[in-house]
């Protein structure tokens, strides 16, 4: 077998921030919904990591920062003890393994349903406008309610929720957190001008739309130091519910990068195109442009393949690649990427729900 080691430092030890990793291969958040209603971590989920901790670093599956921020039934949170005790399970035994795992903060903005809010209320937003995504309740996919938008003065109650869940992360023993800017959720609902069209301090300029993540990093940072917090931005994707771009990608994604470098985060992860789908770049946008705005280390993301990650590695595009949905088959991806062995591909029926199985059932080669 060839150890692709030999022509590439994919499998040498690097360090993000202050985290340090036994390789630059990444596992990708992966939303699986396999937690209990209260969105609580069990056994099966530990069991689900731990057989993933060969990759340098996990970042977790998307997590709840709240039941107001949640989406999707079934999906972890971190804002309640019995969370903060479910996931404490699943980062002692990644631990013990040997491994690393940070927890991506999420609020999903207007992409929820009243079933899934407190009180049946209108999932939140920086504007009311509606979404034709899909979520996930307790009765199956359906249309996304229309939202409503947030009030000035709701915005601190917003930041306090990152800053609880970063709180609740740490004591939960992750070894940093991930904010998600990404996707289309809630603080890129707020980035975009196509989603954002208010006229208070949240909205109208750049400096506005970008006012909110700022905020948030600000605060977790304030929990974490900067060296343990990374962020998810997605520039191009249109990805979740066919949103439409911000209408300047290069100004608006350039500003705020450059105002995240005053926090020294761990990293940059970007998504390289539209999720899950192609790399396809529109006309004007430089992504590799934006990421060389930022100071620390940047984690390349979207259909890679281990070519792709040899050849951008080697010319200094990234400092570490993650890789989503082969995880899912492969819990071994490292070992199979290092030793070129093949990898197995998962049915889509595998990927929500349905407890053990297509989730702790794939088997892992040997090498």
């Amino acid at each position: 077998m060839i150890d692709n080691s030999i022509r590439t430092d994919l499998f040498s030890p690097t360090k993000l921030g202050e985290i340090e990793l036994s390789n630059r291969i990444v596992m990708a958040p992966l939303t699986r919904g396999r937690t209990n209603e209260d969105g609580v971590q069990n056994e099966l989920n530990a069991t689900y990591y731990v057989q993933r901790v060969s990759a340098g670093l996990i970042i977790s599956e998307a997590t709840n920062i709240s039941a107001q921020g949640r989406g999707y039934a079934m999906t972890p949170g971190i804002w309640t003890e019995d969370q903060v005790a479910g996931w404490k399970k699943v980062t002692d035994a990644i631990h013990v393994a040997g491994g690393k795992i940070v927890m991506q903060l999420w609020h999903v903005g207007r992409f929820s349903h009243v079933d899934l809010q407190p009180n049946r209320e209108a999932p939140v937003a920086p504007s009311v406008i509606e979404t034709d995504g899909n979520v996930f309740t307790n009765r199956g996919i359906e249309r996304a309610s229309i939202p409503r938008a947030l009030g000035t003065n709701e915005i601190p109650y917003i930041i306090e929720q990152y800053r609880h869940a970063a709180e609740c992360a740490k004591r939960a023993g992750f070894d940093g957190v991930e904010v998600h800017s990404a996707n289309n959720y809630l603080l890129e609902q707020f980035l975009r001008d196509s989603t954002n069209h208010r006229t208070d301090q949240y909205g109208g300029s750049i400096e506005n739309r970008a006012r909110l993540i700022l905020e948030v990093v600000d605060a977790v940072t304030h929990i974490w130091g900067g060296g343990r917090v990374g962020i998810r931005l997605s520039p191009v994707t249109t990805e979740i519910g066919n949103t439409p771009l911000d209408s300047n990608v290069m100004t608006t994604y350039s500003y705020l990068i450059q105002q995240l470098n005053k926090f020294k985060l761990a990293y940059l992860h970007f998504v390289e195109g539209t999720m899950g789908k192609n790399r396809d770049i529109p006309e004007g946008i430089n992504l590799d442009a934006l990421r060389s705005l930022f100071d620390g280390a940047y984690i390349g993301n979207n259909n890679y393949d281990l070519e792709m990650a040899i050849s951008r590695r080697a010319e200094g595009k990234v400092d570490a690649i993650a890789f989503g949905r082969p995880f899912i088959s492969n819990p071994d991806l490292v070992e199979r990427l290092r030793y070129g062995i093949e990898l197995v591909d998962a049915n889509n029926d595998a990927y929500y729900g349905n407890g053990a199985k297509g989730y702790t059932d794939w088997l892992k080669a040997n090498p």
